[in-house]
């Protein structure tokens, strides 16, 4: 299952929104989305991160060398790939996790997650459950990572460089005028992104609306009968969503189908709220705007 599989199982698993992070100063405590106190007395040398978005976190700001675990998602950068596969990325293993002996462990704070989180505490491992659904998230737990790992400059740096770009295709679609979009993520239920999700924000800044934007968390099940009463201008959808959707009958009854505005966009690049944010932004403004970013 691809990495964009897997956001979309967790997106739709759980709409709760996330708790705030209360972040101090490094070598004391901090209370991660699960409202759980996180001791932190050193800089981890043993990590076990089961989360795709965490995983490239920890490589761009330069503590990928310390990983020891991760979840079969996580395949990004290609050095992820040398890390041990520990298996699932929701109720994962916990005697495997124990077994790479870390001293940290950091997993997606979905509920399915939470019996896992407080297993390991109870083990002595330090713990962080870590909820990363929008842009201010990502910023807010790079910025929280590179405290953990003793490089805030580094993780500083790589938010400023995600903005910056995020920035640079705001400026360049916001005249533009912006055509209405479903997002097509999850076929059975058919699961779209609501305004919770980082995804949502990305097609705002590309210069679209997503129709589903005012579903509050970051997913949602919906129907194709809504779907073809919101009728958006374009649908955005994987490689082989967008195969199924053109030879399913159930979607000739949406305009956009009809008239071929199926648009395939990259789901490894957008798949995750990371570093590639900035990118994935462009990538998606060069589908709805070609030639609009310079």
């Amino acid at each position: 299952m691809s990495v964009f599989h897997f956001r979309a199982l967790v997106l739709g698993a759980s709409l709760v929104s996330a708790c705030h992070v209360a972040e101090h100063h490094y070598a004391g405590t901090l209370r991660d989305d699960f409202g759980a106190t996180v001791e932190v007395a050193a800089p981890p040398r043993r990590i076990v991160s089961l989360n795709p978005t965490t995983t490239e976190v920890l490589f761009a700001i330069g503590a990928g060398s310390r990983l020891v675990g991760r979840s079969m998602y996580d395949d990004f950068p290609d050095s992820a790939l040398a890390v041990p596969n520990l298996g699932a990325a929701l109720r994962p293993n916990i005697e495997a996790i124990i077994g790479a002996k870390p001293d940290l462990v950091v997993l997606y704070a979905n509920q399915d997650n939470r019996a896992a989180a407080e297993r390991l505490r109870q083990a002595g491992i330090a713990t962080a459950a870590l909820r990363i659904d929008s842009i201010a998230q990502f910023e807010r737990d790079t910025r929280l990572l590179g405290r953990i790992t003793g490089d805030s400059a580094r993780a500083n740096a790589v938010v400023d460089s995600v903005r910056a770009t995020l920035d640079r295709v705001r400026a360049a679609t916001r005249s533009l005028p912006h055509p209405t979009v479903f997002l097509h993520t999850w076929d059975r239920p058919l699961i779209t992104i609501g305004g919770g999700s980082f995804l949502s924000e990305l097609v705002e800044i590309a210069g679209g609306r997503n129709i589903y934007a005012d579903l509050p968390g970051p997913s949602g099940i919906v129907t194709v009968e809504d779907v073809v009463r919101r009728n958006p201008d374009f649908v955005l959808a994987s490689p082989i969503t967008a195969a199924n959707l053109r030879h399913d009958p159930r979607w000739q009854a949406l305009p956009a189908v009809r008239a071929g505005h199926v648009l395939v966009f990259d789901t490894v690049l957008v798949g995750r709220p990371s570093v590639t944010l900035g990118a994935a932004a462009r990538s998606l403004a060069d589908l709805l705007h070609p030639g609009a970013v310079r």
